[in-house]
């Protein structure tokens, strides 16, 4: 039987070590190089090792995650991408998938979750593990419809980017930290906040907070 051939990208020693033990332990499966950072799988990728799959971690030193992901997708290098994180917010769930990864796990999912999703990948398919599939069928449950607004941000000309940017600028956040939250350039959360100032005619930050919670645009 052909196995499957794994690459680990994940910095916890310990926590590697585990899932490398679990692999082993499949007949299908073939770990062909366990590291601990990004950089260190792009080197081997590019000294000729060859893998089917590669799963990885998102916050790791010496390229992340989501760099390493961009960077296979980028070199189309053939080699699909299971990402097994603690991260469960939206956003990081968002970006690996569009960044190219074919699947997204939380360190806390069961073993035969984890096998029956490198299987599903390794067939061609695509896994969104079952905590975040359930966490965003209860958030579709719960919603109650789309915002109402006071004012129709259409008519100020406001992007959808432009309202995640107001609304966590409404929440406290400074520009760098909305720039690493939503994976932009400080500069151009810059841009994104000077913007919003001017289209809804605002004299400065605290005055386009309150224009928003006036106007219905923040709660």
């Amino acid at each position: 039987m052909e196995k499957t051939k794994i690459l680990l990208a994940e910095d916890h020693l310990v926590v590697r070590n585990g899932i490398k033990l679990l692999l082993d332990s499949q007949d299908n499966f073939e770990v062909v190089g366990d590291l601990g950072s990004g950089k260190e799988i792009l080197d081997l990728v590019a000294a000729g090792a060859e893998a089917d799959i590669l799963i990885t971690d998102l916050t790791m030193d010496n390229v992340d995650g989501l760099q390493l992901i961009r960077e296979f997708n980028q070199k189309n290098v053939g080699i699909r991408v299971i990402v097994l994180t603690m991260l469960d917010e939206e956003q990081y769930v968002a970006q690996s998938f569009k960044f190219g990864a074919r699947a997204y796990l939380v360190k806390n999912v069961t073993a035969d979750e984890m096998l029956f999703c490198i299987n599903h990948v390794a067939k061609g398919g695509r896994y969104l593990c079952e905590e975040l599939t359930m966490k965003l069928v209860d958030k579709l449950i719960n919603k109650e419809g789309a915002p109402s607004y006071k004012i129709d941000p259409a008519k100020l000309s406001l992007s959808s980017r432009e309202l995640e940017v107001l609304e966590l600028l409404g929440e406290g956040l400074t520009n760098l930290e909305i720039s690493k939250k939503l994976f932009l350039s400080k500069r151009t959360v810059e841009g994104h906040r000077q913007s919003l100032i001017d289209k809804t005619k605002s004299k400065n930050t605290p005055a386009l907070i309150k224009f928003a919670i006036q106007n219905g645009l923040l709660k």
